[in-house]
């Protein structure tokens, strides 16, 4: 019974799990074969558009109306989430690791937060609902601006003779629609279908993790001949990522304290200011750093890792 809870609380990382498992693990190449298939044609750029499509039907923003808003606690989570995070990551260049281990830090630095996992984790912590909610819609549409930025600062720093070119524009504009147009107009026919949408909330949810499942897949299966020749640096990653989601929640904490918030405020910081949305950083990597493909794996490695060690901390904070 217990460890049937345990599935059913945990199921999206498990998921993420036997996705990175069947992918890899497939000597046929059936399951990968698949997932390339489906990339090559518009599969993956076409599950993003639904993931946050779907994102913007689930999302409850009449909270936002309902309840006062910290303009305080919003500036500061955005801090973190745009300038703390890949600050941190910076300090990564002065490491011995792979050049694809350091891009994949770089692009989950760069990533806007979660849309469902953070604003569900802040809510059950006991933080507001309506400052993740703010948060999340504030910090998705400034990532078409604030992306090619941080991206752009951060690459040269990697220097030697590796020279990664980016198209600011082009990026832009793939944010643009894959994210921003989505997530708004989903939020928009919400307005008009809330009563319809609220039974079926549930099951949308579901159904938008299903879908970041399928881009994981695709994105692997892309990668796989890749992984396998590095196959041995998997743990090395584990550890890297969870070190550096541990540094993004003792800044999110030591920000929060500094500022004196206290619990109710405190709590929107931590998650979202921590965590990172996962379906952006793979389309990404996958059209702009395909010849990094330990950096796909960091990605969604580190999604892996913040929802555990989150998990773990939503249980301490509502004790």
């Amino acid at each position: 019974m217990r460890f049937t809870k345990l599935i059913h609380k945990y199921w999206f990382a498990v998921g993420l799990v036997i996705v990175l498992a069947l992918t890899v693990a497939d000597a046929t190449e059936s399951v990968s074969g698949l997932g390339r298939w489906f990339k090559l044609h518009f599969g993956a750029e076409t599950t993003v558009l639904l993931i946050f499509f779907f994102s913007g039907l689930i999302l409850d923003t009449r909270q936002i109306k309902s309840e006062s808003i910290d303009i305080k606690v919003i500036l500061i989570a955005l801090a973190v989430i745009f300038l703390a995070a890949p600050v941190s990551a910076a300090f990564f260049v002065w490491s011995p690791l792979d050049v694809g281990i350091i891009v994949g830090l770089f692009l989950v630095a760069a990533m806007p937060t979660t849309v469902s996992s953070g604003v569900v984790m802040t809510t059950a912590a006991g933080g507001k609902l309506a400052h993740a909610l703010l948060i999340t819609i504030l910090a998705n549409g400034l990532a078409i601006f604030t992306i090619p930025i941080t991206l752009g600062l951060l690459l040269p720093l990697i220097g030697g003779t590796t020279v990664i070119m980016l198209d600011k524009p082009a990026i832009m504009l793939k944010i643009a629609l894959l994210v921003l147009a989505p997530l708004g107009f989903g939020m928009l026919l919400k307005l008009r279908l809330k009563d319809t949408i609220r039974l079926f909330k549930n099951r949308l949810h579901i159904l938008n993790q299903i879908f970041i499942l399928t881009i994981v897949w695709m994105g692997l299966s892309q990668s796989r001949p890749a992984i396998l020749n590095s196959g041995s640096m998997i743990g090395v990653i584990v550890l890297i990522t969870a070190g550096f989601h541990a540094v993004l929640l003792v800044e999110a904490f030591g920000t929060a304290q500094f500022f004196g918030l206290k619990r109710g405020r405190r709590e929107s910081i931590i998650f979202m200011g921590s965590q990172k949305t996962l379906p952006l950083s793979i389309i990404l990597q996958a059209t702009y750093f395909p010849q990094y493909s330990q950096a796909l794996v960091v990605c969604v490695v580190h999604h892996l890792v913040h929802l555990l060690i989150d998990g773990y901390i939503v249980g301490k904070l509502r004790r």
